[in-house]
């Protein structure tokens, strides 16, 4: 029964995977959009339509849009480039090399980004047919059909919001960083060798991977939420997100440099160990509840409901004080040791720091200051980008009084 139920949610899993979704969309925009052109082209095959609802239909709502506009402006102005070309030259070796050339320096004058090629494309597609002018707004209302059904398809499948899936991906990596900072602190209390530090060390370096690939999963995620109906508060989900794994990522690298500066202590005192034994045992101590605290910290910035996430700021609060004691206490030890032994005292000091710069990220009025920074700062960005809507917004704005009188 248990396994029939792991691979029941195995299959839901994998049906709300972007994969699957976006082969779905688009599959049925560009059926669609055929069965349209079919009816409206005077084409017998008008391939442009569902060409361009597969390539418009995107897995959000923001970059179905935004590709549309795209698309249809790289199409029409390769239509445009094509008729100006067949009323001066025909088609010849030399003209179509001029008319790529003049397509590509159209498309980056248009500002279509990555549908550049697509310009050179409708052009050279238009350009090698007989009756150029007919086939050129042919194609022209084509592109519009498979961009309006590759829209429409969005309103009819809303496609989903992948903050879930961002929020999991987070999660994952704060887990990876507590899982390393637990054998590092393990290493810390032992007698490691210079290879197992160094090996420690390598482990660090390869979270970036880890942390470019949450990048990716939250950009689908930010994209999900801009111009999405079904969204509220949009913008807050995504600098909460975004400032999440800033945190996260800062805490990756004074990690790698934790464990560089390991590294080099191993190396210095080998076959001694790190650290005297009271010093060892409060790192790993330590290490184990900053440890705690990023996980909390990962389930603070991706939990939705309120309660929870009260919770869940509660709890990360205890083990950052409780990380902050015991902070104090390793920083007796250290001053203590270095006192009798100045050997390494640098590397020591170093251990000391950068521990303490994680728990200070950490911190709940850290991340709260932050978070407030960036939404002005996002805020500030859309009011400069779009200043008349603004303006009409302030218009339409009720004044405060009536406002109250009528809530």
């Amino acid at each position: 029964m248990r396994d029939v139920r792991e691979r029941a949610a195995r299959i839901v899993r994998r049906r709300r995977e972007p994969v699957v979704v976006q082969a779905v969309r688009s599959t049925a925009a560009a059926t669609v959009a055929y069965v349209v052109a079919l009816h409206l082209s005077t084409e017998p095959a008008p391939l442009t339509a569902p060409l361009t609802a597969l390539l418009v239909v995107q897995v959000t709502l923001y970059g179905t849009l935004t590709n549309s506009i795209r698309r249809v402006n790289a199409v029409v102005a390769g239509v445009l480039v094509a008729i100006a070309f067949s009323l001066l030259v025909g088609l010849t070796w030399w003209s179509l090399a001029l008319l790529i050339m003049a397509s590509l320096a159209v498309g980056h004058l248009v500002r279509v980004d990555e549908y550049v090629p697509e310009v050179a494309i409708s052009a050279m597609l238009v350009l090698g047919v007989t009756s150029v002018g007919d086939t050129a707004w042919a194609r022209v209302l084509e592109t519009l059909i498979g961009a309006v059904v590759g829209l429409s398809c969005n309103l009819l499948l809303p496609p989903p919001v992948w903050v879930e899936a961002a929020g999991e991906s987070i999660e994952g990596l704060a887990r990876r960083v507590r899982l390393l900072m637990l054998h590092v602190g393990e290493q810390a209390a032992g007698r490691p060798a210079f290879e197992q530090a160094a090996a420690r060390l390598h482990e660090a370096r390869r979270l970036d991977h880890d942390i470019v690939e949450v990048d990716t999963a939250l950009r689908q995620a930010e994209d999900s939420l801009r111009l999405n109906p079904r969204v509220r508060e949009g913008l807050l989900h995504r600098v909460v997100l975004r400032t999440g794994l800033d945190t996260l990522e800062i805490c990756t690298v004074v990690l790698r440099v934790l464990t560089r500066t390991l590294t080099d202590l191993a190396k210095e005192r080998e076959p001694e160990p790190l650290f005297a034994p009271a010093i060892g045992e409060t790192l790993e101590q330590l290490l184990s509840e900053i440890a705690d605290a990023v996980v909390s910290f990962a389930v603070l910035v991706t939990t939705q409901v309120s309660l929870n996430a009260d919770a869940a700021e509660a709890r990360l609060t205890a083990e950052l004080r409780q990380a902050a004691t015991t902070r104090d206490k390793l920083a007796q030890l250290l001053m203590e040791r270095v006192q009798h032994d100045v050997r390494e005292w640098q590397l020591h000091g170093a251990v000391l720091a950068e521990v303490n710069r994680m728990i200070d990220e950490l911190d709940t009025e850290h991340r709260t200051r932050r978070l407030l920074e960036e939404l002005d700062r996002v805020s500030s960005e859309q009011r400069e980008r779009m200043p008349a809507l603004y303006r009409m917004r302030e218009r339409v704005r009720l004044p405060g009084p009536f406002r109250r009188r009528n809530r």
